[in-house]
């Protein structure tokens, strides 16, 4: 797997073959489809946003936003995503994006209560900070080089 910077046709791309748990989060988030790809696009065009891909397919499209001192994280994905391989590539990937940001702590937000986030996120190298009954909240701490 590698990483591009994202294009807008990239983020229609995934978002024509959405997997049906990241619709699912997107609805638990109270976002409608239109709105979580408004909100990706907007961080695209302001260059925070890659294009994660396996050969020459697009499998998916992550984005950060800084807010606070801490940088959050959007995403959409394929169902073909959804890998071991892909969890590796993450955690290589969240990394490069930390350092693009400065070294800030990232947060996610997983509306998802799929078994194995909680164990995708730590393999990735987040902790777990915040949770209730709607989402989860995950933080990769700040990397103090």
């Amino acid at each position: 797997m590698e990483a591009r910077t994202a294009t807008p046709q990239d983020l229609s791309h995934v978002f024509d073959h959405l997997a049906e748990r990241i619709s699912q989060e997107h609805a638990k988030a109270g976002e409608t489809g239109s709105k979580a790809h408004e909100k990706l696009l907007m961080d695209l065009r302001e260059g925070r946003g890659h294009a994660l891909l396996d050969g020459n397919k697009t499998l998916a499209v992550i984005t950060w936003h800084e807010e606070d001192g801490i940088a959050y994280t959007s995403f959409a994905a394929d169902e073909e995503f959804f890998s071991a391989k892909s969890v590796r590539f993450c955690k290589r990937h969240i990394q490069k994006i930390q350092q693009l940001c400065g070294n800030i702590p990232i947060r996610s937000i997983s509306w998802s209560k799929h078994p194995d986030v909680d164990r995708w996120f730590a393999v990735i190298g987040f902790q777990k900070v915040e949770q209730d009954e709607k989402s989860s909240t995950f933080e990769l701490p700040a990397n103090r080089v």
